[in-house]
């Protein structure tokens, strides 16, 4: 049996405000153009298959198995969940992180939403 321990204690996910183990941030804050959909895939079923601390030992056969992946398409979708920091892994263990403090950078204003002159010209010397 596989010793289990917590890889990023400072990281260990807990049941956000709106009780989901998926947080809502994922969309709202745009992880989603972070990793390909395989890389989804991926994520949903650790998400599913973690413990309490989010942690999870599925071999990389089983994980290929279940999600129907060649073992170069899940290595690349491992390695887009550790890049957009939503996963640690040390072989065999996986850890499903808790998701980043939100960026400093103020989110986009929604449609409708007026701009003070001031942020307008500031986003569009950003964009030059």
């Amino acid at each position: 049996m596989t010793n289990k321990k917590i890889l990023r204690p400072e990281r260990l996910r807990q049941v956000p405000a709106q009780f989901s183990w998926v947080d809502q941030r994922l969309v709202r804050d745009n992880f989603l153009r972070r990793a390909e959909p395989a890389a989804w895939a991926l994520y949903l079923v650790l998400v599913t298959v973690a413990d309490a601390q989010g942690l999870s030992y599925y071999s990389d056969a089983t994980l290929s198995r279940l999600l129907k992946m060649e073992a170069g398409q899940l290595a690349r979708a491992r390695q887009q969940l550790v890049a957009a920091d939503l996963v640690t892994y040390q072989p065999p263990l996986y850890q499903v992180l808790a998701l980043p403090a939100a960026a400093a950078v103020p989110a986009s204003p929604r449609v409708g939403e007026a701009l003070s002159v001031g942020d307008l010209l500031r986003r569009l010397g950003g964009a030059a």
